[in-house]
């Protein structure tokens, strides 16, 4: 029987991966658009993957402000017929019940906020749970961990095409800009971050070590 159990490697939270796509930079006054997570999940071997994807298209809220500059960058229009598009609060409390399974069956005690520039999406994802009076979030309100910092640490590389590149992960610039792409992507390059430090003995080296002390591990300062 695998011992690697998810809520043991990142001290009790459970990593969500996160993107939104908006209408500006401002969380508190434009509207959110889109907006997708990954669960993970971690097979026998203690490595990370992609479980299940969600992604939700969003009505802009009343009084939201739609930058044109943004709206073209992402090609988002948030008319277009069809566009099948839920409340924020709608598909926030889909996405949090989720959640919220995940963290039970996993014994995991919070989930954790994975982005890339991860402090954009917890800015819009928890002003958007502000406006909409959520009393439940499954997230910490303030931490998060950020796959900018993490592929810059790991393959020498900050926006998320090149680290992808760098880490062997197909990446379509034409198919960028969309939560739910965006979200994979990042999941994937999350996963392998993780995986490839457990490969190279890192979180192996703290897992079989637990209970010694940084001086029985490397020896006494000079």
């Amino acid at each position: 029987m695998s011992t690697h159990e998810i809520k043991d490697r990142f001290r009790g939270f459970l990593p969500i991966v996160i993107d939104v796509e908006t209408a500006g930079f401002n969380a508190k006054t434009d509207a959110l658009l889109e907006l997708a997570a990954s669960i993970l999940r971690m097979d026998e071997n203690g490595e990370l993957y992609i479980h299940e994807t969600m992604s939700f298209h969003i009505q802009p809220f009343e009084g939201a402000n739609l930058e044109k500059e943004a709206l073209d960058f992402t090609g988002i229009d948030p008319f277009a017929p069809g566009r099948d598009d839920l409340p924020e609060k709608e598909a926030l409390t889909q996405m949090f019940s989720k959640v919220r399974k995940e963290l039970k069956s996993t014994g995991c005690k919070r989930a954790i906020l994975v982005g890339h520039n991860s402090a954009f999406d917890h800015g819009f994802l928890n002003a958007a749970i502000e406006r909409n009076d959520i009393k439940r979030n499954p997230f910490h309100p303030f931490s998060s961990f950020d796959t900018a910092s993490l592929s810059g640490l790991a393959f020498g590389q900050t926006v998320l095409a090149k680290a992808c590149q760098v880490a062997g992960i197909a990446f379509s610039n034409s198919q960028a800009h969309s939560a739910e792409y965006d979200t994979e992507k990042t999941a994937e390059l999350f996963c392998e971050i993780v995986n490839r430090w457990k490969r190279l003995g890192g979180w192996s080296l703290v897992a079989d070590t637990e209970g010694e002390t940084m001086e029985s591990l490397f020896g006494a300062a000079n």
